[in-house]
């Protein structure tokens, strides 16, 4: 089966078509990684059959912090109880990939988690407040932060790094037209300009960890709703995106999440995942509605993308696809 050959190429080396996407697990205690967290990781390591594993999506300084139970990389005290795990699920699968998510949350949060004024591409109304636009020099700013805490992922002994650019936080507010109403050069204007900060955070994560530490972006290509994001933008990010050096290409949905409104079938973004992959060499990850081997299979052998993603399944049962 397609879905356990090996993947090899530029900085991806998996051993595996399988991926497990991130998935919270609110495990955290203050942003730091626990025994719980480490059971939860080894579990879908060991035995899975797994290439890659994400872990659920860290934040990066605490303006973005999604929840209380989050994990983090905001300072390097966190470094050793990271390594800590990355060494436990390299110990029960010795050939895994193991990638850190990192991210910040924009106006999906609130100021009783933060401590702190809620901040997006534009003035929002959120669930927990409402968000002020950030400055030019902000961004900037917060540009360095996701650099910082990707250099701290590295030095965790992670095999990679993801950017979280979907699920409505803070990049994807820039990218989305319903959620950016800017008219600078981050403004709504262009695909050029909705997807600047996420470029210029690539390229401050690469200068921060270097030519050899794999770089992956979990892109909300579309939003799936009207007036947002459509499925074309998603593939003239991706570009945008491979133009950059992004090693890897995590595609999900915008503003309407991991979901897609009135679809169940396997690889309900595959259409975006199509589109993706008609415009670049790039590898892509299609995550969504995956429920059986088979159907992961299918996938992959019509070259709607070059891995899967399996969420749900996999934490039912870490060893879901071992009957090949």
């Amino acid at each position: 089966m397609k879905l356990w050959e090996s993947y090899d190429r530029g900085l991806i080396h998996s051993a595996t078509r399988l991926v497990v996407p991130p998935m919270a697990t609110q495990s955290g205690d203050d942003g730091f990684p626990g025994a719980r967290t480490v059971g939860h990781y080894t579990r879908l390591a060991a035995n899975s059959g797994v290439g890659l594993l994400f872990t659920e999506h860290s934040y990066i300084v605490r303006q973005g912090k999604a929840d209380p139970w989050q994990l983090g990389f905001e300072t390097d005290e966190v470094v050793p109880y990271q390594r800590r795990l990355t060494e436990a699920v390299h110990k029960v699968h010795p050939g895994i990939l193991f990638f850190a998510q990192i991210s910040h949350t924009g106006v999906n949060t609130s100021e009783a988690v933060t401590g702190e004024e809620l901040v997006s591409a534009s003035v929002l109304a959120g669930e927990g407040g409402i968000s002020r636009a950030l400055t030019i020099p902000e961004i900037r700013e917060l540009e360095g932060k996701f650099a910082d805490a990707a250099l701290r992922v590295k030095a965790s002994g992670y095999d990679g790094v993801e950017i979280h650019s979907a699920h409505g936080y803070l990049l994807n507010q820039f990218y989305s037209p319903l959620t950016n109403d800017r008219h600078d050069e981050y403004g709504v204007d262009s695909i050029r300009n909705r997807t600047r900060f996420l470029i210029e955070t690539v390229a401050a994560v690469r200068k921060a960890v270097g030519r050899d530490f794999p770089i992956a972006v979990r892109l909300g290509g579309s939003d799936y709703m009207e007036g947002g994001s459509t499925v074309e933008d998603g593939a003239a990010a991706s570009a945008l995106l491979e133009q950059a050096g992004v090693d890897l290409i995590d595609l999900s949905g915008g503003l309407c999440m991991y979901m897609r409104p009135g679809h169940r079938e396997a690889g309900w973004f595959s259409d975006m995942s199509r589109a993706v992959k008609e415009r670049v060499r790039t590898p892509v990850i299609l995550t969504g509605g995956v429920r059986t081997p088979e159907e992961a299979e299918a996938l992959l052998e019509e070259g709607a993308a070059d891995f899967i993603g399996v969420g749900r399944a996999m934490l039912q049962n870490p060893a879901w696809g071992l009957h090949k």
